[in-house]
């Protein structure tokens, strides 16, 4: 069984330009993101898939560094960029991640691939039912439900956020073309936002980060969080998924 992780990696958010390349304590986002990675202990390997544009240079640059290997493709199309990132891999398994999202947890991308083994399932996630903190995101499907997907997806929200042709093709959804399942917090925690899209969201990781150091599991992360009311004023306004909403509003 052949699982691999591919993270998208890009400099040009609009909203946080070059979120992914700021640092806190001497690392990058990315590096700090890639790091906590490497303790799975059921991934083979993992891909930063970043795109073609010349101000993605650095991120190719940086994944040599960190002795990962990448990708380049699409800007708007991610899903032709996963595909291509990993057609010729012969991977089982892919564990999408974005690299936004600095502190996910090694341990917590473990469970939802046992879960995703075990059961057969085309895909699996911890986002079908919100219940762990933005920022530990995790979606793990079989390459075939990816080629699927690649081959027919048309609305411009599957190709720019790759698996909603999945999602909503799926058992979940009271379709037929995939089985899915959700793998759910003991605990809901779904208002705790610990990813990067806005300035406010990196003071918070910076913050916590300074206090807690980087290599804690996400529940301690969370409880965090929650204790600390002037970390939670900093982005607890922010939407969730701002992003998607938006490619389904333009579809």
């Amino acid at each position: 069984m052949k699982v691999v992780i591919v993270t998208q990696a890009r400099s040009g958010s609009t909203r946080l330009p070059r979120k992914v390349l700021k640092k806190i304590a001497g690392q990058t986002l990315l590096e700090i993101h890639i790091n906590r990675l490497r303790h799975s202990k059921f991934t083979n390997d993992i891909f930063i898939a970043t795109t073609t544009n010349a101000e993605d240079n650095e991120i190719a640059e940086l994944a040599s560094k960190l002795n990962v290997k990448s990708s380049r493709g699409s800007v708007n199309d991610v899903l032709d960029r996963f595909y291509q990132t990993i057609k010729n891999e012969n991977a089982n398994y892919i564990v999408r991640l974005t690299s936004d999202c600095p502190l996910i947890d090694a341990s917590l991308i473990d469970e939802v691939i046992k879960m995703a083994i075990h059961n057969d399932l085309d895909y699996c996630s911890n986002v079908l039912v919100e219940s762990f903190p933005d920022g530990q995101d995790i979606e793990v499907f079989k390459f075939s439900a990816l080629k699927l997907a690649w081959e027919n997806a048309t609305l411009k929200s599957e190709r720019e956020h790759v698996t909603p042709y999945i999602r909503e093709n799926s058992t979940f959804k009271n379709k037929k073309l995939f089985t899915s399942g959700n793998y759910k917090s003991d605990r809901d925690y779904s208002k705790v936002r610990l990813t990067v899209d806005e300035l406010n969201d990196f003071k918070v990781i910076e913050k916590v980060i300074q206090d807690l150091g980087i290599d804690k599991k996400w529940e301690t992360y969370a409880e965090y969080y929650l204790e600390n009311l002037d970390i939670q004023s900093l982005n607890s306004s922010i939407k969730r998924n701002e992003g998607y909403q938006k490619s389904l509003n333009e579809d």
